[in-house]
């Protein structure tokens, strides 16, 4: 029995997790979860502004605005909130980032390809030969 406590010790509960929490870059601090949220805030409040009070006019510009507001609001979350930079995990998480941009990118391209070749090879062909055709 007694070999077995000494066992049971020697598995205990420590597993070297101690060596995480001692790491500032780990764990947030009230300063850096509040400068998130207020980052957040206002690339939130200048797209919404933007677009009720139509700023921009040019609708494919205020596209690519919005746009590039939400990628600059994504890299606020992974920095402030899920503490994500080229460090943390030995890097695995920027390889799987990476990974995770390319699929999307890959996915929307081929999507908006596909639409937009749908669009322009199906229906502007089909309309001018019913005019003609109603005409005659």
């Amino acid at each position: 029995m007694s070999g077995h406590n000494q066992h049971g010790d020697h598995h205990g509960h420590d597993h070297g997790h101690d060596s995480h929490h001692h790491d500032a870059h780990d764990h947030g601090s009230l300063k850096s979860y509040s400068i998130g949220f207020i980052l957040s805030v206002i690339l939130t409040a200048i797209p919404f502004w933007l677009v009720m009070n139509k700023t921009i006019s040019n609708s494919g510009t205020l596209g690519l605005v919005l746009l590039a507001f939400a990628a600059v609001q994504v890299v606020v979350h992974m920095v402030y909130f899920l503490h994500m930079n080229a460090k943390s995990e030995g890097g695995w998480n920027m390889m799987a980032l990476i990974f995770t941009v390319i699929i999307v990118v890959i996915a929307m391209a081929g999507s908006l390809w596909v639409m937009y070749h749908m669009n322009t090879n199906m229906m502007p062909s089909m309309m001018p030969e019913m005019n003609m055709n109603s005409a005659s």
